[in-house]
């Protein structure tokens, strides 16, 4: 999985359908748990795409996008947030939710 910048979001906003975004901060403790189970659903799930970017250096998206707290996996589809999730209880529990959308 691959560290986006704004730049690179920017960029599957315009050109994927559909994508996913995990956001973190470097000194959460959860997020630390969350990145690595967020890690194994990518292995899983090599046909979907995840990105992760560190929402300290995303402020305008953080404010766009609303986001309440971190960790955060956002559902991207057609350039708009469909869906964000904050509690992310278990990898079978992420792969159930990256694959049913």
């Amino acid at each position: 999985m691959k560290e986006w910048n704004a730049n690179d979001i920017n960029t599957q906003l315009i050109t994927e359908d559909e994508f996913w975004l995990y956001l973190y901060t470097p000194m959460c403790g959860t997020c630390q748990v969350a990145s690595k189970m967020i890690m194994v659903v990518d292995e899983l799930l090599p046909n979907v795409l995840i990105g992760k970017s560190d929402l300290n250096y995303l402020p305008q998206k953080a404010i766009e996008w609303q986001i309440e707290s971190v960790p955060c996996l956002l559902h991207v589809k057609d350039g708009k947030v469909s869906q964000k999730f904050y509690a992310f209880h278990s990898v079978p529990y992420l792969v159930e939710v990256l694959t049913k959308q």
